[in-house]
């Protein structure tokens, strides 16, 4: 089947499934294979479940004229995606960076969506799967849609650009995650930067953080570039008023008050204030949608558990958003501070290192109380309180009764899922 063919079908039946146990009526639902399992498998299931197509790949699995044999599943769903990405009309701002993409992506969503029909990524749907999908949700009425991009090694950015070929681009920072697979920070800076050598060879436009001197090396005199800064008086000037613990921002002549913690937040709120600008959303439209915005999914949600006030910020972790996270902890005029910290993953061999400094880090800054659980932190050498597994930290908080009336942060990698945690305290 031709892709026009395959996309006719599509805008029949506008919706997607790749899970069986999630198909509604009238999906199409693609085949794709991974490591532990192959779609083509349930080709007859997904039927059963009320599918109009299955898109396959290995031909003994062709059932009926609703079975689409195609040369590769995963390469048809991108295939398609982006023909779909050019037969609208939509506008395209995609985002990447080492952290804050998800609540970045949420924030312009939430700003731009006051003006226009829109649609974003969903959760973190940021991969090689996810941006197709995402692009499969565009409508005819929809006016621009943010597509937030992920990456753990060079060029995976680069192909995403070519599947979304994005309009508008941002990269929130440069940091320290996914070290193993871009082989170091060098490495990720020239991994996430794949999305302005895309912008910049097509001559697209590209929002900044001009306060990072990363940014502004490596943009260099490219005029397409829109920008903000507490400083600069040559870029839109946003500032930060305070973030004690909630992130307060003042620009022209308005207050905003978000519900983010953290300073490190203030330049994921400017980035969606910018881009409004950029497309004429009213501020009093801006200040509304972010006053409103509350963060969940475990990423920085604060929490009020038996007396304690908890920062909740288990979704993922890193040795950047590891650090800056302590650092605003330190900051917060709060009593009682203690500490539940989980490895940090995909650190390559960098981990023993990076896993120190943290540990470092937590002494230097003298909090009342540090728990470091993982086989990563179990290696660090500090007078912190280690435990390797949650199962031994769930046995430590049997046995030690957390403080009343303390100030917890939670930080981990997604895969310690430290969330666990709240039922424990």
């Amino acid at each position: 089947m031709k892709i026009q063919d395959l996309h006719s079908a599509f805008l029949a039946n506008p919706s997607i499934s790749t899970d069986t146990r999630k198909i509604k009526t009238n999906d199409i639902f693609f085949a794709l294979k991974g490591e532990n399992f192959n779609g083509n498998l349930y080709a007859q299931k997904a039927l059963d479940s009320g599918a109009s197509l299955v898109i396959i790949d290995e031909e003994e699995y062709i059932l009926n004229d609703r079975t689409i044999l195609v040369k590769d599943v995963l390469t048809a769903l991108q295939e398609l995606a982006n023909f779909h990405r050019n037969y609208c009309s939509a506008k395209i701002i995609s985002l990447t960076g080492s952290n804050g993409k998800t609540t970045t992506k949420e924030l312009i969503n939430a700003v731009i969506s006051k003006t226009y029909k829109t649609v974003a990524t969903k959760g973190n749907l940021n991969n090689h799967i996810g941006v197709p999908l995402t692009l499969l949700t565009i409508q005819p009425d929809t006016e621009i849609a943010i597509v937030e991009m992920g990456a753990n090694h060079l060029k995976e950015i680069e192909f995403l650009c070519k599947i979304a070929e994005p309009d508008f681009g941002y990269i929130t920072n440069f940091g320290k995650a996914h070290l193993e697979g871009f082989g170091g920070i060098e490495g990720v800076k020239k991994g996430k930067s794949e999305l302005y050598d895309y912008l910049i060879l097509n001559n697209k436009s590209i929002f900044l953080n001009a306060d990072d001197p990363i940014q502004l090396e490596k943009l260099g005199t490219y005029t397409k570039k829109y920008g903000f800064s507490s400083e600069n008086s040559k870029y839109y000037n946003i500032k930060l008023v305070e973030a004690q613990p909630f992130v307060t921002i003042k620009v022209e002549d308005t207050i905003i008050k978000s519900n983010l913690i953290g300073a490190y937040n203030f330049t994921n709120c400017c980035a969606a204030i910018i881009i409004a600008k950029y497309f004429n959303v009213d501020l009093s439209e801006v200040k509304n949608a972010i006053d409103k915005y509350t963060p969940n999914n475990n990423r920085s949600q604060i929490l009020n558990t038996n007396g304690h006030y908890i920062i909740l910020d288990a979704y993922n972790a890193n040795p950047s958003s590891m650090t800056v996270a302590l650092e605003n902890f330190y900051t917060l005029n709060k009593d009682r501070k203690f500490l539940i910290l989980g490895d940090m993953f995909e650190l390559g061999n960098t981990a023993k290192e990076e896993h120190q400094n943290i540990a470092d880090l937590t002494k230097k800054l003298n909090f009342e109380q540090v728990l470091l659980i993982g086989e990563n932190f179990n290696r660090t050498k500090t007078t912190a309180t280690k435990l390797k597994s949650f199962d031994n930290l769930k046995d430590y908080l049997k046995e030690n009764q957390i403080q009343e009336n303390s100030t917890i942060l939670i930080k981990g990698s997604r895969g310690m899922a430290l969330e666990r945690v709240l039922d424990l305290i």
